[in-house]
């Protein structure tokens, strides 16, 4: 085992169904591709996020990943970056992150999706 820090990590929601599923699919990938990627479950352990700054409700609602010198990514640019590192996932970031798309992408995740599986979320755990 090495002592390098992960390229990135991402902080992201577990209790969300939608959200873990889609996650545990890129952990998968980044375990058997051995990139050693790191991942933070905010919802198991909120005090994670707020020992490195985060508000875990503002994890909640946004994914969030952290690149290797610290930087936060939120949203679109957290997925982008995210796919960066995840081979079969390159490609979708290319194209995500096209001059054309990106802002359509970011749009639709911040005011459509982002929002409508955070007030899912929250009414389960009502």
């Amino acid at each position: 085992m090495t002592d390098t820090p992960p390229t990135c990590t991402t902080l992201y929601n577990g209790s969300c169904p939608v959200c873990r599923v889609e996650i545990d699919h890129y952990r998968r990938i980044d375990g058997a591709a051995g990139l050693g990627l790191g991942w933070v479950d905010i919802a198991a352990d909120p005090a994670e996020a707020q020992a490195r700054g985060f508000d875990p409700i503002a994890v909640r609602k946004r994914l969030h990943v952290l690149d290797a010198e610290g930087r936060v990514h939120i949203g679109i640019d957290a997925f982008l970056l995210l796919w960066s590192h995840l081979p079969r996932y390159r490609w979708l970031g290319r194209i995500i992150g096209a001059r054309g798309i990106k802002p359509v992408a970011v749009f639709l995740y911040d005011r459509a999706l982002a929002p409508l599986l955070f007030a899912w979320d929250r009414r389960r755990h009502r």
